[in-house]
């Protein structure tokens, strides 16, 4: 795939994506890189895997520094906001990728901190770095965005409840993030192969995958997706706030 970002078109802007070591994180946060902004990679125990992402974007000629947070965890989050301070000052774009909740060995409740609790905190956190002209990105899926009208698999039912619930809560911030100066934009997807939550289903749901794909037409892949969040993050913001990517005429009723 093709980065959708002109080399340099982003030179000097100052980007974090959370989540942003492996997958559409990594595919994302490595596009703004390329068109010449200064990126931060956040990652939450893969450090390894993380500072290997670094080495690839120096090796390119961009600025990137790696940073550890637990989203869940208010005291990483703060050590996250003062280290991204020291290294860049502020940050022009803010990619809410990080989430969660269908992980073995996690709380009950574990998906809804994560997905909601977490993400209105970390955005709290985050207030002081961003400025009047930043724009934020969260990311979800249209089976989480549509939950309210359209059933998803059970499998992914406490993912989606939950990404829901978060989303509401961020829309709720739009007035005070207009207020600043701040846009925000949701980019809502279809099922994305080869992610680790299509690789889950698959393993819990056998044929899921296939008969979503079979019901949109296609599926994006991670590097096609993540081309659609960096151009969320650029171009104009949909009068309601959202970019659906892929076909959501299952979703809407059509």
């Amino acid at each position: 795939m093709n980065n959708p970002l002109a080399p340099g078109s982003l030179s000097g802007s100052r980007v974090l994506v959370t989540g942003s070591s492996r997958g559409i994180g990594a595919d994302t946060v490595s596009y703004f890189a390329e068109a010449g902004a200064r990126v931060v990679i956040n990652f939450r125990n893969k450090e390894a895997r993380a500072l290997k992402l670094v080495a690839r974007l120096q090796d390119g000629g961009a600025e990137a520094i790696a940073i550890g947070a637990d989203l869940t965890d208010p005291q990483s989050v703060g050590s996250m906001v003062e280290q991204i301070g020291a290294a860049y000052g502020e940050l022009d774009i803010l990619v809410l990728n990080a989430s969660g909740g269908m992980e073995s060995g996690m709380s009950e409740d574990y998906a809804m901190k994560l997905n909601r609790d977490a993400q209105v905190d970390f955005l709290a956190a985050m207030m002081p770095l961003l400025h009047r002209g930043s724009r934020i990105v969260f990311v979800t899926s249209h089976q989480a965005h549509f939950i309210k009208t359209v059933e998803t698999m059970p499998e992914y039912l406490p993912v989606a409840l939950s990404k829901r619930a978060g989303e509401d809560a961020l829309r709720d911030l739009i007035p005070m993030l207009d207020d600043a100066g701040i846009e925000f934009v949701v980019v809502s997807g279809d099922m994305i192969e080869g992610t680790i939550t299509a690789t889950l289903l698959q393993r819990a749901n056998p044929g899921a995958i296939e008969a979503r794909k079979e019901a949109a037409g296609r599926l994006y892949n991670v590097s096609e997706f993540a081309a659609e969040v960096v151009a969320a993050a650029v171009e104009p913001v949909p009068g309601n706030h959202t970019r659906y990517v892929g076909d959501v005429s299952d979703f809407q009723g059509a």
